[in-house]
């Protein structure tokens, strides 16, 4: 038996259970987490905004060490020190083949699976986005494990999983930051903070981090920042006048808000290009009129886990944290026990704080 943070409803309060995991079968892996980040996304499936079969044990940002493999798993070995990797790629779909593999079609079949039961009834539990890491241990697909590089520290680690690749990914992948362009991000959360510091590494010059709290802006400018704006009904033009009244090359929205969506783009540069990270709700409707689509010849795409390929960007990952770029634990503020994630979202919701990390 282990102890998980179970998910028993939509919009239900999240349980602190026992739960029975079985042995890792033909190529799965059971793994003993050393942390595990509280993330936006494990919000939305609370409310939700992203659908997954219930019950269910959330968590999908996290880091560990393998306990046992099982049939044909080679590329790890128990006693390793791995990263979870909550959306692998198939390999065969049609977005697999175009190398696009964040876009993978089968990426979260797992999620429908039975993975556990709950100790007290024997009630069937669903791994959550795969990989179930609201847990002292799980068991995962092989295809979810992606050994880590040396010289990282295993808890800190965990932010690898979702934040540090999202973020990255957003301005290395996405956007295509190119060394001495403007940069704006909006909401300062740990996938905010990771995308400052990604910024930062690719050599922009003006940082801009806007968030609605003024608390964040220490933050904000430890990441990288070298401007900080508190978000209000100005903060487009408060952006232009910050950058000789042009706009910045590069938004980057990581809150998933309509509203945020429009004053991001409006922030950008004719020509900009604006990147949405944040994953917000159905009824969350962006408008824009034809003419200023022509006028202002903006780009705004999506970007989804960063439109990362997480095997070939760990490695990347894992130098510009060894090299001093990639700071990883400044995206934590705040280290906390299974009991404490449902303060965690609170915080969240309220716009407090970077990353939450449960250690375990």
């Amino acid at each position: 038996m282990v102890r998980a943070a179970v998910l028993p409803a939509v919009g239900a309060p999240l349980e602190i259970a026992e739960i029975d995991l079985p042995e890792p079968g033909p190529g799965q892996v059971r793994i003993r987490l050393a942390a595990a980040g509280v993330c936006h996304s494990d919000l939305s499936l609370t409310n939700g905004t992203m659908r997954v079969p219930v019950p269910a044990v959330l968590g999908h940002e996290g880091a560990g060490t393998v306990v046992a493999v099982g049939e044909g798993v080679t590329h790890i070995s128990p006693g390793d020190s791995v990263v979870l990797n909550w959306a692998p790629s198939c390999g065969t779909c049609h977005a697999c083949t175009l190398g696009e593999v964040w876009l993978c079609a089968n990426a979260l079949n797992g999620a429908a699976d039975v993975y556990a039961h709950r100790t007290s009834d024997g009630a069937d539990l669903h791994p959550g986005l795969n990989v179930a890491a609201f847990a002292e241990e799980t068991v995962v697909s092989a295809a979810c494990v992606l050994p880590l590089p040396d010289g990282i520290p295993l808890t800190d680690a965990a932010l690898l999983s979702c934040a540090v690749l999202t973020g990255y990914g957003a301005v290395h992948h996405s956007a295509r930051v190119r060394e001495g362009e403007t940069v704006a991000v909006f909401g300062v959360g740990g996938v905010g903070l990771s995308t400052l510091q990604a910024a930062r590494i690719a050599g922009a010059t003006t940082i801009v981090a806007v968030d609605v709290s003024p608390e964040k802006e220490e933050l904000a400018r430890a990441a990288g920042a070298t401007e900080y704006v508190v978000a209000s009904d100005t903060t487009a033009r408060e952006i232009r006048a910050l950058t000789g009244k042009q706009g910045v090359d590069v938004a980057v929205e990581c809150v998933g808000r309509a509203v945020t969506i429009r004053t991001a783009w409006e922030s950008t540069r004719r020509g900009g290009r604006t990147t949405v990270v944040g994953i917000g709700g159905k009824d969350q409707q962006v408008t824009f009129n034809a003419l200023e689509l022509f006028h202002w010849g903006r780009t705004l795409s999506g970007c989804v886990y960063g439109n990362s390929d997480p095997a070939k960007d760990l490695p990347v990952l894992a130098e510009h944290v060894r090299a001093g770029r990639l700071d990883l634990g400044a995206l934590v503020t705040e280290r906390i026990a299974l009991e404490g994630i449902p303060a965690a979202f609170e915080n969240m919701v309220a716009g407090k704080g970077g990353r939450a990390l449960v250690v375990f």
